[in-house]
């Protein structure tokens, strides 16, 4: 076997790697500790999918604001970036919102705070399980 031909394998195999660990990630965002279970670190996934469900209840429960995507300035944007980052529970902050936000009162405002934290929180979760599926150290 010749260094010419093993390259292309190589490339493939990581090739294969880098697309198994975007689905991973993906994953992971759409449904918190998805990711970690797929690549059956359970103790993260579980750890995860909590942490994460926990806050948006919390949030969702204390009247935070969800930011939707007509935000009217900067900081609008980056709080539903934030919260979009929950993935599928971002849509379930949006329908525990029945009654709409209340930041008049310091509960709504950490509410607020929940919610956003709640998607950082699962978007470092996602980049976790695509550095874990890539192969590196987790």
């Amino acid at each position: 076997m010749t260094e010419g031909t093993a390259a292309p394998e190589s490339s493939k195999i990581d090739s294969k790697r880098e697309t198994f660990a975007l689905v991973i990630a993906a994953a992971g965002w759409i449904v918190p500790g998805l990711g970690h279970a797929l690549l059956k670190m359970w103790g993260r996934a579980v750890a995860c999918f909590l942490t994460a469900g926990l806050l948006v209840f919390f949030g969702a429960g204390m009247r935070g604001n969800v930011f939707t995507s007509s935000g009217n300035d900067a900081f609008d944007t980056l709080g539903y970036l934030a919260d979009l980052g929950a993935g599928t529970f971002y849509f379930v902050a949006r329908s525990l919102e029945t009654n709409g936000p209340d930041v008049s009162r310091a509960d709504g405002d950490y509410g607020t705070r929940f919610l956003a934290a709640a998607g950082v929180l699962n978007l470092l979760a996602a980049l976790h399980a695509y550095e874990a599926a890539r192969g590196r150290k987790a």
